[in-house]
């Protein structure tokens, strides 16, 4: 349960405090040792009624209608309105009940003597009457910000699935063209590694428009995914580069977001390869006690350093987004860029 979902099932809560607290006061009197007669019990239902009308028009009516910039200062005088008429009322109930020539005989038979009074009654009214208010505001207050959280947070999911529809969408006509203009140049001169790689594309591709329907798939999925892409980069890239991918041997296996790991290795292979300078770049996927440890390094070279900010930064702020709300304080994003080393490093954790 999230932070916000234990606050509003906190707050949700005085409704039900709200109507515990009318029906034992209006019922309460049933506990003294008097018989009360029947024109008071007909006063304690038309009060509390009238006080559960107020709080549930309030929590459903006029708080979410009036509770704004345009009718607020209207929303205030009904509230004011209700604390000053309600008490006026019910004193008319008492008189044309005669509610107290009831009551005094009530207690003359047991030879007591009854103090109630108007002012007294009204006072009593009055306090119950801003207590109502009160539970009601916090109670619709709660409400709303249940609703705009619930608005943002599915605002939130259907960026999230924009984002990756959008990156689905990069990955097939950008790489998928690029690697087939590569298949078709292997096609003359290495026929052995132009099948493995339609062999690569294929999976991938049926990878893209069916596993990543969903919302998690398998890690061992991601993982072939992933090594599927290593293995057509790797005949698009010089022979001289350095790909070493370290995966743990019989690695568990678990549920993962589709698609959340490739941005890192793609900026990997666009910016830590150099045509000129010796280049490589690590991939290290491995299971520890508290869950998936997925880091990345590549060569750092410094005349790419703004470019690779400024992408990574792009990059790296979207899949923060995703983390943040598909593993909300499950992860932990480490970026490190060493200049004197020469390499830049992701590390992910996503907890278990």
């Amino acid at each position: 349960m999230t932070r916000y979902q234990q606050i509003f099932r906190t707050i949700y809560s005085v409704d039900f405090v709200a109507v515990a607290a009318l029906l034992v006061g209006c019922f309460f009197p049933m506990t003294w040792e008097l018989e009360m007669p029947a024109v008071f019990w007909m006063k304690q239902a038309i009060e509390y009624l009238l006080y559960a009308a107020f709080y549930f028009g309030n929590v459903h009516f006029l708080f979410p209608k009036l509770a704004n910039k345009k009718y607020g200062f209207l929303y205030f005088v009904i509230l004011c309105l209700f604390i000053y008429l309600l008490p006026i009322f019910l004193r008319w109930i008492r008189n044309i009940t005669d509610l107290y020539a009831a009551l005094d005989k009530v207690y003359a038979a047991v030879g007591q003597k009854h103090y109630s009074s108007d002012h007294w009654d009204t006072t009593i009214v009055i306090a119950i009457s801003l207590i109502v208010v009160t539970l009601s505001y916090l109670s619709a207050v709660a409400k709303k910000m249940q609703r705009n959280q619930l608005a943002y947070e599915t605002l939130e999911r259907e960026r999230v699935s924009a984002e990756l529809s959008f990156l689905k969408a990069q990955i097939n006509p950008h790489f998928f063209f690029n690697t087939l203009h590569t298949i078709y140049a292997l096609m003359d001169t290495d026929q052995p590694a132009a099948k493995s790689s339609i062999y690569n594309l294929s999976h991938m591709m049926r990878y893209v428009l069916y596993d990543t329907r969903n919302d998690r798939t398998s890690l061992s999925k991601e993982i072939g995914f992933i090594e599927d892409y290593i293995a057509l980069m790797r005949v698009r890239i010089a022979d001289d580069v350095q790909i070493i991918v370290d995966k743990q041997v019989s690695m568990p296996d678990m549920e993962i977001v589709p698609m959340l790991l490739l941005p890192f290795i793609e900026n990997a292979f666009k910016h830590g390869i150099s045509a000129l300078q010796p280049s490589y770049i690590f991939i290290g996927i491995s299971m520890t006690e508290t869950g998936l440890k997925f880091e990345v390094r590549n060569s750092l070279f410094e005349e790419l350093g703004k470019q690779l900010d400024d992408d990574q930064g792009i990059g790296i702020a979207n899949t923060r987004r995703r983390l943040d709300l598909l593993y909300p304080g499950k992860y932990n994003l480490q970026i490190e860029r060493d200049s004197f080393a020469k390499e830049y490093s992701i590390t992910l954790t996503l907890m278990k």
